[in-house]
């Protein structure tokens, strides 16, 4: 097989499929395969080796709506059951010398019944894997990530990931659990998007106690609950009421006003939040302006897309905010994400350029 597998939210595929072939098509030539409510997108390249070449070439970070970007190199089909091992180690072959293998199904209703099946059929395949030669002893962070997407118990696609232009979670999707004193369930997708667009080894110097924040449309306190138990301190703009508890910290300031119309004192916040319910063009635009007028250093928010055309209402958006700092002579990073706690929504991380050490 020579095909990019791409793991979206179900119900996103058509989003996914769009997206895929407007970033793809100038790479390499294809055309997007779909199916409604599958839980991923295959992009089918018309040269051989091409979707090798795309895995490497095409920045994961760049696309919305895809959680994971995968060469897919073989589709299995009416699998013996007798030796499911054996079939999958033979299309193995062709695979480079991995670091890691993730056996994982698609995040469908029938996926998460394979959710079990995943987990042991994974030990005996990573035990033939690593005595055929196609698996390190150990995991190894500077190797591909290889990946068996398993469709049912006689259908799997197998491929591989390269580390630095993937998701580091299996099936793209960070394991949460919701705080039991968080105001709402909203508060994960500020998490999540923590997790995805700031790394690791940049958390304790980018996300740490002592950041001033503002948390614009904040009620009832999802979102500045995340900045709370990060040592953070929040000013909260909203009309509606906040948490009791969150109040009770002392780190939280309360503005009852419009979030459009708020501008802080003190131009030391760190972090901007938002989460609105507005229509898309004029959040990204707030935000551009944030930025712009130097009263943050990073941004998360949440873009609410339409029901239809939702790939190219956000590149809309996103394309106007951009323009606007280009304008306004801002250097700047952005990127968006549908994460998995989000909705008719994706999420956009934008941060003002860092200064280079001369």
């Amino acid at each position: 097989m020579n095909a990019l597998l791409l793991y979206c939210r179900p119900g996103f595929e058509k989003e996914c499929a769009a997206e895929i072939q407007h970033r793809a098509m100038s790479v390499a030539a294809g055309y997007a395969e779909a199916k409604p409510n599958t839980g991923y997108v295959l992009y089918k390249c018309f040269t051989e080796g091409d979707a090798e070449y795309l895995v490497r070439r095409l920045q994961f970070w760049r696309l919305i709506f895809a959680r994971q970007m995968i060469a897919c190199t073989a589709h299995l089909k009416d699998i013996s059951v007798d030796d499911r091992v054996a079939e999958v180690l033979e299309a193995a072959q062709s695979l480079p010398l991995c670091g890691e293998l993730i056996v994982e199904p698609t995040d469908t209703n029938e996926g998460k019944e394979l959710s079990k099946f995943c987990r042991k059929f994974s030990v005996p395949l990573r035990q033939k894997l690593r005595k055929h030669n196609k698996l390190t002893d150990k995991p190894k962070a500077d190797k591909p990530v290889m990946h068996l997407c398993v469709l049912s118990g006689t259908e799997m696609m197998l491929g591989y990931s390269i580390p630095g232009n993937n998701s580091r979670f299996e099936m793209g999707i960070p394991r949460l659990r919701h705080p039991k004193d968080a105001p709402s369930r909203s508060s994960l997708k500020l998490e999540e998007a923590f997790l995805t667009f700031v790394p690791p080894e940049e958390t304790e110097k980018r996300v740490t106690s002592g950041m001033n924040a503002v948390d614009l449309g904040a009620s009832p306190g999802g979102w500045t609950y995340q900045l709370v138990r990060r040592g953070m301190m929040v000013s909260a703009v909203d009309n509606g009421p906040m948490d009791q508890a969150l109040m009770d910290t002392g780190q939280v300031k309360h503005f009852q006003e419009d979030g459009f119309g708020f501008e802080p004192k003190r131009k030391n916040v760190t972090w901007l939040v938002c989460d609105m319910v507005e229509k898309p063009g004029r959040v990204a635009r707030l935000m551009g302006q944030w930025l712009a007028n130097r009263w943050c250093e990073e941004a998360i928010f949440n873009l609410k897309l339409p029901m239809k055309q939702r790939f190219s209402e956000a590149e809309r958006c996103l394309d106007l905010m951009k323009q606007y700092l280009r304008d306004e002579g801002v250097r700047y990073q952005v990127t968006a994400k549908h994460l998995y706690h989000d909705r008719e929504e994706i999420t956009v991380h934008l941060r003002r350029e860092p200064r280079r050490d001369r």
